[in-house]
C-alpha cells in the first residue's frame, strides 16, 4: 500500500475501497462547493458510485497508470489528490485534486501539490508535472503558481460543466526547474 507522509499533519494514503463511506459522506457535504468546477458530482449520487470510481483508481494504479490518494488531515480524509494519468512514454504526471469545503484555507492543497510533485520527479523520476484549472478557478489555480509552475498557456472550451464549457490554464513544472526551485 502507498503511503506518503507530507508533514506532521499530512499525508497521502492510497484510495481504497474501505475509504469510500467517507469519501462519499465528504462529497456529500461539500457538494454544491465542489459542483462550480468539478464535473462529476451529479454523477456521484450513492456510495456505490464512489466505489466505483476507487475501483477504477486501483485498476489504474495496478496498471502503473495512475495514483489516487485520499488526503489525510490530522487522521481524517479531507479530500482526494492525485496523479489522474501518468505517461511514462513523456515522462509526465497529472496532477488533479478536490478538497472538502470545510479544510480550504489551510495551506493542505499546496502542501499536497508539492509532494506529489516532489514525488513524480524524485522517486518516479518523470520530467514534468503538469496541473490543469479553470480559468475562473482562483483557489485551485493558486495552487500551481505558488509552487512555481509555469502558465503554459491554456485549452478553450476544454471541459463541459454541467451546462457550459470552462477554458482551461495548464500549469507544468521540468525536473530541472523543480531542482532549481528547491534548493
Amino acid at each position: 500500500m502507498f503511503i506518503h507522509k507530507v508533514d506532521d499533519d499530512v499525508s497521502l494514503k492510497l484510495i481504497e475501497l474501505n475509504d469510500a463511506e467517507r469519501v462519499f459522506e465528504l462529497t456529500d457535504k461539500s457538494r454544491e462547493y465542489l459542483r462550480e468546477w468539478l464535473p462529476w458530482l451529479d454523477i456521484t449520487k450513492k456510495v456505490e458510485d464512489t466505489k466505483d470510481y476507487i475501483h477504477g483508481c486501483l485498476k489504474g494504479y495496478a496498471e502503473n497508470k495512475s495514483l489516487n490518494t485520499v488526503i489525510l488531515y490530522k487522521g481524517e480524509i479531507v479530500g482526494v489528490a492525485g496523479f489522474n494519468s501518468i505517461n511514462w512514454s513523456n515522462k509526465t504526471a497529472y496532477i488533479g485534486y478536490w478538497l472538502g469545503e470545510e479544510y480550504q484555507g489551510n495551506g493542505i492543497m499546496t502542501k499536497v501539490a508539492k509532494a506529489l510533485t516532489d514525488y513524480a520527479i524524485n522517486h518516479l523520476h518523470l520530467n514534468k508535472v503538469e496541473i490543469r484549472a479553470a480559468v475562473g478557478n482562483k483557489k485551485s489555480r493558486s495552487v500551481p503558481e505558488r509552487l512555481g509552475f509555469v502558465n503554459e498557456g491554456s485549452i478553450r472550451q476544454a471541459e463541459w460543466l454541467y451546462d457550459h464549457f470552462v477554458d482551461h490554464i495548464v500549469y507544468g513544472i521540468l525536473a530541472s526547474e523543480w531542482k532549481d526551485y528547491n534548493s
